[in-house]
């Protein structure tokens, strides 16, 4: 019994040393690893694929396309990645014949952009480059019997590498066309590329096949000039386009990887290009759990790159430059957990066991506190040295309505006055400030327009607010009154939410796909406000699938929808309004089917411009049209609120770049330090526990010694 005792007090001794809950390997402890966590399982990792925020924490880190954006500067600045410099523009008439830079955009047929490359930039390592003795490729004619051992990409005994060229971005340009890959952005890019959708009908011939090698399919608008140079020919003058080229779309792709994923047997083990991506970026993907776990490494092919050593005025004194010229990435490994519920991540994070994290409504009182309208960190944060970083992101929700819809819509000419008006009173209703209190924990700007904050176009104070819905008054932007919506709503034919003519009330549908508790209070309160006006308020709860059908078909008339930058520029959300990009007869973007001919006529003008003076005149015009008409309810643009642990360093919020993990820095020293302060074992109830099991055990385990003493005499 005393050795029992002695074991357990042993036990108890050697653990005091470490964490009990530490959720990694002990291994792992003291490296130079960034925690961080996942809620939605990415579903494309393939680039030609791949188009949301939960899939390009990823990608971005693997894949490179020419172009990207510098770390700290804002506005936003392209520079190059894999490029010599950011290609400038060549413009054309249709004969081929060049143009000056200030050509009429009318007269421009075409614009050229030759890409060169810096040589010497090689892949990850990757068994589609592995080579047999002889130069054949090692693994590109695999049997079935050679594939029955094989489970994941680890399990190639072979990998190896080679150069970049510009072979490898043409041919990931033409997987956009690709048969079997449905890429988002192949309709949009068919408006612009040269060619891309003849060629990607003569593909069409070939889509039975296992492997399609685009090597023997010429594309007009993507050629190879030499190893290190390509040429892009896209329609008219298009300046966003350079802003394409610092997205995934327009990565590499090794006609290599290609075919080896394309072998038979591949899919059937999920291995593809969209379950292992292959870059020549600072990271690599080398464990991909996506219900657990999925782990990034160094990439130790990755070419030399720098730390910035310049940014914005107030970077210096946040210590954002001190790692001025400094090879990057900094930071080995990264190690993704996903977690379903906001509460266990929540708790992770202040036990040490997460870098960073957001702010979850649940969470937002224990982390911050509003003090005359400033938000700084409650005292339990800072008393463990988090840091908190805000920032307005470059996006913008909204409520919109159905501009084919005969009630709300403004497409019939006998009803278009009275439809606007009431667009007008509806939208003077829908109180979006007491919305962000409410719902955003006062995190949000609402919105005067399609353009956010950060975006080449958005107007400040005065200038910017919408005279529609607002007044100027004491220095800041007053919604109108009640009062208002109903002169407006009356003048519109509904008095007191009543047909003028019928007596019929107000019935507005809004279609949402929200569920849950949260959905319910958002619901009741949108209720409130359209009982302000006198208006019924119909809410058609529907799932995501159903949700969208119903919007391309145009079957809703009021629902709500959100926008992030695709990239910094206006001409990303002003073209959410174009005509030309009507839901339900063009398949674009325009999910309210609003057209304006003259919008239409100012965007086409605008699209083209670089920013400007002139520009900005434009989209003033364009902008007081939409207020006016009011094919949106203007909402809000969030404001993302961060928090991180003091041994991560060179954080700087972007909604644009994505490629940021290899400017981070972790202080793994001082992260043990904390994680044994903060999870320190709590050991006297256990001692308490075997203290009382002892001393109960301890009369029987005596009775039974005497007993076993006596038989033995």
């Amino acid at each position: 019994m005393r050795s029992v005792f002695a074991c357990l007090f042993f036990l108890l001794l050697t653990a005091c040393g470490s964490t009990w809950n530490d959720p990694y390997p002990a291994a792992d402890r003291g490296k130079n690893i960034l925690y961080s966590a996942f809620t939605e399982r990415p579903k494309h990792l393939d680039p030609v694929q791949s188009y949301s925020e939960d899939e390009i924490t990823f990608t971005g880190q693997i894949y490179e396309p020419p172009l990207q954006y510098h770390y700290l500067k804002r506005p936003y600045t392209l520079i190059a990645a894999t490029v010599e410099a950011v290609p400038q523009p060549r413009y054309m008439d249709g004969r081929g014949r060049a143009l000056p830079d200030n050509a009429d955009p009318a007269k421009i047929a075409f614009t050229d952009y030759v890409i060169t490359l810096k040589p010497g930039i090689r892949y990850q390592p990757h068994p589609a480059f592995a080579r047999t003795t002889t130069g054949e490729y090692a693994y590109h004619s695999l049997s079935a019997q050679q594939l029955a051992g094989i489970n994941t990409l680890a399990d190639f005994a072979q990998r190896d590498t080679r150069e970049l060229t510009a072979e490898d971005y043409v041919y990931g340009l033409k997987r956009l066309a690709h048969p079997r890959l449905h890429s988002p952005i192949f309709g949009l890019m068919d408006d612009y590329v040269v060619g891309l959708g003849d060629f990607a009908k003569r593909l069409q011939a070939e889509k039975d096949k296992p492997w399609i090698d685009l090597r023997e399919h010429r594309l007009e608008g993507a050629e190879v000039i030499d190893r290190y140079r390509y040429r892009i020919r896209v329609k008219g003058k298009y300046p966003q386009f350079l802003y394409w080229l610092a997205m995934p779309f327009f990565a590499p792709m090794p006609w290599e990887a290609d075919k080896f994923h394309s072998q038979p047997g591949m899919m059937e083990k999920n291995l593809t290009l969209d379950w292992y991506p292959i870059g020549t970026g600072p990271y690599m993907l080398t464990e991909n759990n996506p219900n657990a776990r999925m782990v990034l490494e160094k990439n130790p092919n990755f070419r030399q790159e720098t730390y910035p050593c310049e940014g914005e005025p107030e970077d210096a004194k946040e210590g954002l430059i001190k790692d001025c010229g400094q090879m990057l990435p900094f930071i080995d490994k990264v190690v993704f957990t996903r977690e379903k519920e906001q509460i266990p991540y929540w708790n992770k994070f202040l036990q040490g066991y997460y870098d960073a994290s957001g702010i979850s409504s649940d969470a937002f009182d224990q982390a911050v506190q509003v003090t005359a309208g400033e938000i700084t960190l409650s005292d339990d944060m800072r008393a463990q040295g988090i840091v908190l970083t805000t920032s307005v992101a470059t996006s913008s929700m909204y409520m919109g309505f159905n501009w084919l819809d005969p009630l709300v819509g403004g497409v019939d000419p006998k009803t278009a006055e009275s439809a606007r008006k009431l667009r007008q009173a509806i939208s003077i209703a829908v109180d979006q400030e007491e919305f962000i209190s409410i719902f955003q924990n006062g995190r949000g700007v609402a919105a005067q327009g399609p353009i956010p904050p950060g975006i080449f176009g958005y107007q400040e104070g005065a200038a910017g607010i919408n005279r529609d819905m607002y007044d100027w008054i004491d220095g800041r932007a007053r919604r109108k009154s009640i009062a208002e919506a109903k002169r407006l709503l009356a003048e519109a034919g509904w008095p007191n939410g009543r047909d003028a003519k019928s007596g019929e009330p107000l019935v507005i549908n809004l279609d949402t796909t929200a569920t849950g508790v949260g959905a319910k209070a958002r619901i009741d309160w949108l209720n409130k406000q359209f009982a302000k006006i006198d208006a019924q308020l119909v809410v058609r709860s529907t799932d995501y699938n159903r949700f969208q059908e119903k919007v391309r078909k145009g079957a809703v008339q009021l629902f709500y929808f959100g926008w992030n930058a695709d990239y910094p520029d206006p001409e990303n959300f002003m073209f959410l309004l174009y005509g030309k990009q009507g839901k339900v007869k063009h398949q674009g973007e325009n999910a309210a089917n609003y057209q304006n001919p003259e919008y239409d006529r100012l965007f086409e003008r605008m699209k083209a411009m670089e920013s400007g003076a002139e520009r900005q005149e434009l989209i003033d015009r364009m902008t007081a049209i939409l207020r006016y008409d009011a094919p949106w309810i203007w909402g809000y643009h969030p404001k993302d609120y961060t928090l991180r642990h003091a041994w991560l360093t060179n954080t700087k919020p972007s909604k644009v770049g994505h490629n940021t993990l290899k400017y981070q820095r972790v202080n793994a020293a001082l992260r043990e330090q904390r994680r044994a302060e903060w999870n320190r074992p709590v050991v006297w109830p256990v001692l308490l526990v075997v203290l009382v099991l002892g001393l109960a055990i301890w009369p029987a385990w005596r009775g039974y010694r005497r007993r076993e003493t006596a038989t033995a005499r």
